[in-house]
């Protein structure tokens, strides 16, 4: 780890400042006004100078936009291989930054569990074999993996079943005490609930599929034939752990399809209401689960079931495996340099959370938010950053209450630059205008058309009244610059515009002179919908 660079050090700065590049000469930029980039043309705000000016003066007529009025913005722009700031708007000023926050939880996790790490999920045995019996209890353990699915528990059971395994008289019991009882992080919103995004933190869970949101299901509801038919739902995985409590009605064709799936609090009943017409979509909704220890359990009950393995015994949570415990079968999950994948261009809370806690058993032999903080400030600190003057409260940036300002990210965007794993970290970070979702991510329909496709790459952030873009772009010249936007307490359905304007600025510019690109309105291709929640979250993905 090295120290940080000058983004990091530099304290409040008026508007306007002008900075100086390493060789000392002043930055002067000619702002064209009025022009026009794909998706992003606007006109000029009232009392805009159109004549030359400087790159600071450029970027403050983007955050002049209506959409600002009585907001906050905290913006630094730096020179990645000098360190030298070419802009800074309120760079200390602490602010909300939702998902921003999984920068520094991503890199902690790099630097502390190390890029080969893996999730263990182990079967255990405790008793004696007599010819296929098992006279002893049967213990599922896992350490958080977040990528586990239905069908690596089935092969975890089809293991048991090889090794000639064929009744367990006996009980299963599952091991998530790699972690502590705390499902859900502070301050995270109760109508959230049911949301996969906001699902409970188990080191023992299952996903659905593989955008790996563990912790959920999918439930697909289908109209019936007919007006007046209960809709058809499926589960995915194949579950009785949820129930379905179906109020939803098929109307005709051409009605409304307005149907919801939510679970109701503090259980597994999962409401599915609307109406859906005759021939119509139905819906696709992935919900979160009320205890994941126990999906998992379940699943993988299921799972031996199918592979002729019967255990007599009931199922109990939270029973540590004893030492004594023979090992039966393991799975392991893909490493974290490729975990990071999903976690990063998807923007998965859960992962965030997950490894948090492993970082908390890493580094203090404790599975607990605080634990696992207390080692992201760790590593922070090392890196230069002044840790008494921010807040993270958890590791995914759902929360509210966490506060960071823009250059807090930009010294960490500069410092993470000299670690040996940086390559396979930004690797991670969403593309601007790349179409796969797993190298575009959050960012594959933002951008298109300008400079800054498939060049800049940054981490997304949205909640209600805060958004946020912190990254990477190369200017026209070759140039990597360094950047973080973070934006508050607007009341605008979306800001994002003003973050791509700026980024786009950046790409187009040279260090003589660029052209200010314009922010437009909400549109289809540049701008969210529901604005409040990363695009990623929002199921089909809509980003």
């Amino acid at each position: 780890m090295r120290r940080l660079g000058k983004a990091g050090e530099a304290g409040e700065a008026g508007q306007g400042k002008r900075s100086h590049n390493r060789r000392g000469r002043p930055w002067t930029w000619a702002v064209v006004l009025g022009v026009l980039v794909a998706g992003l043309g606007w006109s000029a705000p009232a009392g805009a100078d159109p004549g030359t000016s400087g790159l600071p003066e450029a970027i403050d007529t983007i955050l002049g936009d209506s959409r600002m009025e009585g907001g906050t913005a905290g913006v630094v722009i730096t020179e990645a291989a000098s360190g030298d700031v070419l802009y800074q708007r309120s760079p200390t000023s602490r602010l909300m930054p939702a998902s921003n926050t999984k920068l520094p939880t991503s890199a902690a996790a790099m630097e502390i569990l190390g890029p080969d790490h893996t999730f263990t999920t182990d079967v255990l045995a405790t008793g004696r074999r007599q010819g296929s019996t098992l006279n002893g209890d049967l213990y599922l353990r896992g350490t958080g993996d977040p990528t586990a699915l239905a069908a690596d528990y089935d092969a975890l059971a089809a293991r048991v079943a090889a090794s000639g395994v064929t009744r367990v008289d006996g009980r299963l019991l599952a091991d998530d005490t790699r972690f502590d009882r705390n499902r859900l992080g502070r301050n995270w919103a109760a109508d959230d609930e049911s949301a996969y995004y906001s699902a409970q933190i188990s080191a023992l869970s299952v996903a659905p599929d593989t955008d790996y949101d563990t912790g959920s299901v999918i439930v697909r509801v289908a109209p019936g034939a007919a007006a007046g038919d209960k809709p058809q739902v499926t589960v995915v995985p194949k579950t009785k752990y949820v129930d379905i409590d179906v109020r939803a009605t098929t109307v005709a064709a051409g009605g409304a399809n307005d149907l919801t799936a939510e679970r109701e609090h503090g259980t597994n009943t999962i409401v599915v209401s609307g109406t859906t017409p005759v021939g119509g979509s139905g819906l696709q909704e992935w919900v979160s689960v009320w205890e994941p220890t126990g999906y998992a359990a379940t699943v993988f009950r299921d799972a031996l079931t199918a592979h002729g393995v019967k255990v007599t015994g009931a199922t109990r949570l939270g029973r540590a495996t004893p030492a004594t415990a023979q090992r039966l079968a393991t799975h392991a999950s893909m490493p974290l340099k490729d975990l990071l994948i999903p976690f990063m261009k998807l923007s998965n809370n859960m992962h965030a959370e997950i490894l948090t806690k492993a970082m908390g058993v890493k580094v203090s032999g404790e599975g607990s938010w605080s634990a696992g903080l207390a080692a992201v400030s760790g590593y922070l600190k090392g890196v230069g950053i002044d840790t008494g003057k921010l807040r993270q409260v958890d590791g995914s940036g759902l929360s509210r209450m966490n506060n960071l300002t823009a250059g807090q990210f930009a010294g960490l965007l500069l410092a993470v630059r000299a670690e040996p794993w940086y390559a396979d970290w930004y690797k991670s970070l969403p593309v601007a205008c790349a179409p796969d979702r797993f190298v575009g991510g959050t960012l594959r329909t933002r951008m298109c058309g300008t400079p800054a496709a498939l060049n800049a790459v940054g981490k997304t952030g949205s909640l209600t009244g805060a958004s946020g873009l912190s990254g990477y772009v190369k200017d026209a010249d070759g140039r990597e610059l360094v950047y973080s936007i973070v934006l508050n307490n607007y009341l605008a359905s979306s800001v994002k515009p003003l973050e791509d304007a700026i980024v786009v600025t950046l790409a187009r510019s040279t260090a003589d002179e660029t052209a200010t690109v314009r922010p437009t309105g909400p549109s289809a291709r540049s701008a969210e919908r529901n604005t409040d929640l990363e695009c990623s979250w929002r199921k089909p993905a809509e980003c």
